[in-house]
């Protein structure tokens, strides 16, 4: 029993067995039966990687400007901002609210679809990557379409990833060993209900000690995927009691088409976690969770803020998927707050 419950927040480990089509076929074919409509002002584009495979970007840009005025320095641009999501998700997650509320206060938004997810192309293999390929992607990404240091928001394992992305910045006998692309600065980075530094196992036994129901709970519903058929569990997992059924039972389709390959190898995962520490200095980041997150407990919203030096704030009346909760706001004005905050 503890051995199943060990994989308690496994990216989708038990998906079906795939086909692997040629790269060119994958590239030109639509990836979801069911793609996400975009909203106006949103753009749906596709970065080519060094490897050919392409990665989905839903881009939206800021409106009225994006810059604001500084008292002692006159007008500053605001950085862009990089949206990564968690599993069983896509960009989609972030372009339904948080993208034109950040697009409205004046930032560049790019919302990207790791490999294997929503309408970016599948690598050959089993699983989507690693934190490393992953992170190797957002590099890339930033590398040739930013101008600016962008600041990242990472949910889930998304905020994992963007962690390891954090520690490897300036990394060079890494970059060169690896060949990999540079990591490039950043202004910044928000961890949104994310799996803390050494990875989801002391979640794990925490919940099956402490709260073995809630654990069964959750094993059923990311491990063995119950979420996808389960209305009510879907809800119980990624939102508060008050969503409405028919947004959950739109979310949990884009939820069931957004992953077709799992994230990663959680053996080779964990054998790669803790994330190297960093220098408490080095960058702001921004440590928030959610009151009624089923998944990231308290303790473990405490250890990523422990790990970065700071206080994380803990938003009241949403859950896990703060961005597609129904008080989704509440989360988006913390984080506003703190991106102001970087231009004074």
């Amino acid at each position: 029993m503890a051995a199943s419950l060990l994989s308690l927040f496994r990216p989708n480990l038990t998906s079906r067995k795939m086909t692997v089509k040629p790269l060119a076929v994958l590239n030109k074919s639509r990836k979801t039966r069911i793609p996400y409509e975009l909203k106006r002002g949103q753009n749906r584009l596709f970065h080519q990687l060094p490897s050919g495979l392409n990665m989905e970007v839903i881009e939206q840009k800021g409106i009225g400007g994006n810059s604001n005025t500084n008292p002692d320095n006159g007008s500053i641009e605001n950085p862009p901002l990089v949206f990564i999501h968690g599993s069983y998700h896509a960009a989609w997650c972030w372009a339904e609210h948080w993208l034109p509320f950040f697009s409205n206060c004046g930032y560049d938004c790019y919302a990207l679809s790791l490999l294997g997810q929503g309408e970016s192309d599948g690598p050959a293999g089993s699983f989507a990557g690693s934190l490393e390929t992953h992170a190797g992607d957002i590099a890339d990404f930033i590398q040739k379409k930013l101008k600016l240091p962008p600041v990242l928001l990472g949910h889930s394992f998304g905020g994992l990833i963007i962690q390891y992305f954090i520690a490897n910045i300036r990394n060079k006998q890494l970059i060169e060993m690896k060949k990999l692309c540079p990591y490039p600065d950043l202004a910044g980075a928000v961890l949104v209900c994310c799996v803390p530094p050494s990875g989801n196992s002391g979640l794990v036994w925490r919940y099956l000690f402490s709260k073995p129901i809630t654990a069964l709970k959750v094993t059923r519903s990311l491990a063995a995927k119950a979420f996808q058929t389960d209305l009510s569990l879907c809800k119980e997992t990624f939102f508060t009691s008050t969503m409405e059924d028919h947004l959950v039972m739109r979310y949990q389709e884009l939820m069931r088409e957004s992953s077709r390959m799992p994230l990663f190898d959680l053996r080779k995962l964990n054998a790669s976690l803790p994330v190297p520490s960093v220098p408490k200095s080095s960058m702001e980041v921004l440590v928030v969770g959610a009151s009624d997150d089923f998944i990231v407990d308290a303790e473990g919203l405490d250890e990523t803020g422990r790990f970065y030096g700071v206080s994380p704030i803990c938003v009241e009346g949403v859950a896990h998927d703060m961005m597609l909760d129904c008080s989704w706001e509440k989360g988006a004005k913390v984080i506003l707050s703190w991106l102001n905050a970087l231009s004074r």
